[in-house]
Protein backbone atom coordinates (compact mmCIF):
# COMPACT_ATOMS: atom_id res chain seq x y z
CA UNK A 1 0.00 0.00 0.00
CA UNK A 2 1.64 2.91 -0.77
CA UNK A 3 2.29 5.74 2.03
CA UNK A 4 -0.09 8.16 1.38
CA UNK A 5 -3.06 6.52 1.52
CA UNK A 6 -1.72 4.99 4.78
CA UNK A 7 -0.98 8.16 6.26
CA UNK A 8 -4.65 9.59 5.21
CA UNK A 9 -5.86 6.21 6.62
CA UNK A 10 -4.22 7.39 10.11
CA UNK A 11 -5.21 10.96 9.79
CA UNK A 12 -8.25 10.02 9.34
CA UNK A 13 -8.24 8.28 12.29
CA UNK A 14 -6.84 11.08 14.42
CA UNK A 15 -9.40 13.14 12.89
CA UNK A 16 -12.05 11.06 14.54
CA UNK A 17 -10.97 10.92 17.71
CA UNK A 18 -10.59 14.63 18.16
CA UNK A 19 -14.08 14.86 16.71
CA UNK A 20 -15.10 12.06 19.29
CA UNK A 21 -13.15 13.50 21.70
CA UNK A 22 -13.40 17.30 21.92
CA UNK A 23 -14.80 18.32 18.96
CA UNK A 24 -13.81 21.22 17.81
CA UNK A 25 -11.42 22.15 19.92
CA UNK A 26 -9.47 19.01 20.12
CA UNK A 27 -9.64 18.85 16.20
CA UNK A 28 -7.49 22.47 16.76
CA UNK A 29 -5.00 20.91 19.45
CA UNK A 30 -4.50 18.03 17.13
CA UNK A 31 -3.52 19.97 14.33
CA UNK A 32 -1.28 22.55 16.34
CA UNK A 33 0.32 18.94 17.73
CA UNK A 34 0.73 17.31 14.82
CA UNK A 35 2.12 20.15 12.41
CA UNK A 36 4.51 20.96 15.17
CA UNK A 37 5.58 17.27 15.70
CA UNK A 38 5.91 17.37 11.47
CA UNK A 39 8.08 20.34 11.47
CA UNK A 40 10.49 19.09 13.92
CA UNK A 41 10.95 15.60 12.18
CA UNK A 42 11.27 17.11 9.01
CA UNK A 43 13.94 20.35 10.33
CA UNK A 44 16.05 17.97 12.22
CA UNK A 45 17.97 15.09 10.53
CA UNK A 46 19.52 13.41 13.62
CA UNK A 47 15.20 13.37 15.02
CA UNK A 48 14.44 11.62 11.85
CA UNK A 49 17.50 9.69 11.78
CA UNK A 50 16.72 8.22 15.65
CA UNK A 51 12.69 7.27 14.63
CA UNK A 52 13.33 5.61 10.89
CA UNK A 53 16.42 3.36 12.43
CA UNK A 54 15.86 0.06 13.13
CA UNK A 55 18.01 -0.19 15.69
CA UNK A 56 16.30 1.38 18.44
CA UNK A 57 13.75 -0.45 19.63
CA UNK A 58 10.11 0.90 18.96
CA UNK A 59 9.52 1.11 22.99
CA UNK A 60 13.02 3.25 22.97
CA UNK A 61 11.33 5.70 20.66
CA UNK A 62 8.06 6.13 22.07
CA UNK A 63 9.50 6.51 25.46
CA UNK A 64 11.51 9.61 24.26
CA UNK A 65 8.53 10.84 21.46
CA UNK A 66 5.82 11.04 25.00
CA UNK A 67 8.80 12.49 26.87
CA UNK A 68 9.05 15.22 23.94
CA UNK A 69 5.25 15.77 23.98
CA UNK A 70 4.03 15.45 27.52
CA UNK A 71 2.32 18.91 28.86
CA UNK A 72 3.17 20.08 24.92
CA UNK A 73 0.52 17.79 23.28
CA UNK A 74 -3.14 16.49 24.12
CA UNK A 75 -2.83 12.87 25.80
CA UNK A 76 -4.67 11.56 23.63
CA UNK A 77 -2.46 12.93 20.49
CA UNK A 78 0.51 11.26 22.48
CA UNK A 79 -0.90 8.37 22.85
CA UNK A 80 -2.33 8.72 18.49
CA UNK A 81 2.02 8.87 18.49
CA UNK A 82 2.67 5.53 20.17
CA UNK A 83 0.05 3.49 18.30
CA UNK A 84 1.86 4.77 15.16
CA UNK A 85 5.64 4.11 16.23
CA UNK A 86 4.20 0.78 17.66
CA UNK A 87 3.36 -0.07 14.38
CA UNK A 88 6.31 0.98 13.01
CA UNK A 89 4.81 3.79 11.07
CA UNK A 90 7.11 6.46 12.74
CA UNK A 91 8.40 7.51 9.09
CA UNK A 92 4.92 8.45 8.13
CA UNK A 93 4.76 11.22 10.81
CA UNK A 94 4.94 14.46 8.92
CA UNK A 95 2.83 12.70 6.15
CA UNK A 96 -0.15 11.86 8.56
CA UNK A 97 0.23 15.81 9.68
CA UNK A 98 -0.44 16.77 6.00
CA UNK A 99 -2.88 14.70 5.37
CA UNK A 100 -4.97 15.65 8.87
CA UNK A 101 -4.49 19.25 7.99
CA UNK A 102 -5.84 18.42 4.90
CA UNK A 103 -8.76 16.82 5.95
CA UNK A 104 -9.47 20.15 8.41
CA UNK A 105 -8.99 22.34 5.30
CA UNK A 106 -11.84 20.05 3.59
CA UNK A 107 -13.93 20.06 6.77
CA UNK A 108 -13.42 24.02 7.03
CA UNK A 109 -14.03 24.55 3.34
CA UNK A 110 -10.89 25.91 3.08
CA UNK A 111 -8.47 25.05 0.00
CA UNK A 112 -4.18 25.52 0.52
CA UNK A 113 -3.04 26.60 -2.31
CA UNK A 114 0.78 27.55 -3.35
CA UNK A 115 1.14 30.99 -5.20
CA UNK A 116 4.53 31.94 -7.18
CA UNK A 117 5.26 35.15 -8.26
CA UNK A 118 7.87 36.79 -10.61
CA UNK A 119 8.70 39.22 -7.56
CA UNK A 120 7.09 40.29 -4.14
CA UNK A 121 3.90 41.08 -3.93
CA UNK A 122 2.39 43.74 -1.18
CA UNK A 123 -0.50 42.98 1.06
CA UNK A 124 -3.05 44.58 -0.76
CA UNK A 125 -1.49 42.40 -4.05
CA UNK A 126 -1.68 39.22 -1.92
CA UNK A 127 -4.94 39.63 -1.35
CA UNK A 128 -6.13 40.80 -4.47
CA UNK A 129 -4.91 36.80 -5.66
CA UNK A 130 -6.94 35.47 -2.41
CA UNK A 131 -9.97 36.38 -3.47
CA UNK A 132 -9.69 36.01 -7.37
CA UNK A 133 -9.06 32.44 -6.56
CA UNK A 134 -11.57 32.15 -4.28
CA UNK A 135 -13.91 33.22 -6.76
CA UNK A 136 -12.59 30.64 -9.16
CA UNK A 137 -12.41 27.71 -6.75
CA UNK A 138 -15.89 28.49 -5.25
CA UNK A 139 -14.01 27.95 -1.66
CA UNK A 140 -12.20 29.40 0.77
CA UNK A 141 -8.19 30.02 0.07
CA UNK A 142 -5.21 29.77 2.29
CA UNK A 143 -2.59 30.98 -0.06
CA UNK A 144 1.00 30.57 0.48
CA UNK A 145 3.26 33.00 -1.24
CA UNK A 146 6.77 32.40 -2.60
CA UNK A 147 9.01 34.17 -5.32
CA UNK A 148 10.23 32.59 -8.45
CA UNK A 149 13.14 34.04 -10.08
CA UNK A 150 12.85 31.91 -13.12
CA UNK A 151 9.37 33.17 -13.49
CA UNK A 152 9.38 35.65 -16.21
CA UNK A 153 6.42 37.70 -14.92
CA UNK A 154 2.76 36.45 -13.80
CA UNK A 155 1.34 33.81 -11.81
CA UNK A 156 1.79 29.89 -11.06
CA UNK A 157 -0.87 28.49 -8.83
CA UNK A 158 -0.33 25.18 -7.19
CA UNK A 159 -3.60 23.41 -5.97
CA UNK A 160 -3.32 19.98 -5.10
CA UNK A 161 -2.08 18.29 -8.26
CA UNK A 162 -3.65 21.02 -10.08
CA UNK A 163 -1.47 23.33 -11.48
CA UNK A 164 -3.16 26.54 -12.98
CA UNK A 165 0.10 28.52 -15.01
CA UNK A 166 -0.59 32.14 -15.80
CA UNK A 167 2.66 32.95 -16.53
CA UNK A 168 4.39 34.83 -19.30
CA UNK A 169 6.72 31.94 -20.03
CA UNK A 170 3.74 29.53 -20.40
CA UNK A 171 2.00 32.38 -22.64
CA UNK A 172 5.41 32.35 -24.62
CA UNK A 173 5.27 28.88 -25.78
CA UNK A 174 1.63 28.38 -26.03
CA UNK A 175 1.90 31.87 -28.32
CA UNK A 176 5.28 29.80 -30.34
CA UNK A 177 3.21 26.51 -30.50
CA UNK A 178 0.08 28.10 -32.47
CA UNK A 179 2.20 30.27 -34.87
CA UNK A 180 4.28 27.04 -35.38
CA UNK A 181 0.61 25.01 -36.18
CA UNK A 182 -0.39 27.66 -38.36
CA UNK A 183 2.31 27.03 -40.33
CA UNK A 184 4.24 30.52 -41.08
CA UNK A 185 6.67 30.99 -44.60
CA UNK A 186 9.93 30.01 -42.92
CA UNK A 187 11.95 32.79 -41.55
CA UNK A 188 8.73 35.03 -40.98
CA UNK A 189 8.85 34.46 -37.05
CA UNK A 190 11.56 34.76 -36.15
CA UNK A 191 11.86 35.84 -32.20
Amino acid sequence: MRSSIIARNYAETLLSLAERNGGRTAVDEFLEAAAGLAELVRSDARIRGFLETPRIAPAAKREALRGALAGRAPELFVRFVEVVVEKRRQALLPEIADAYSDLVDRMEGRTRVQVALAAPADEAFREEIRRALEQKLGTAVVPTFSVDESLIGGIVVRVGDQILDGSVRRRAQELKRRLVAVGLPHGAAAV
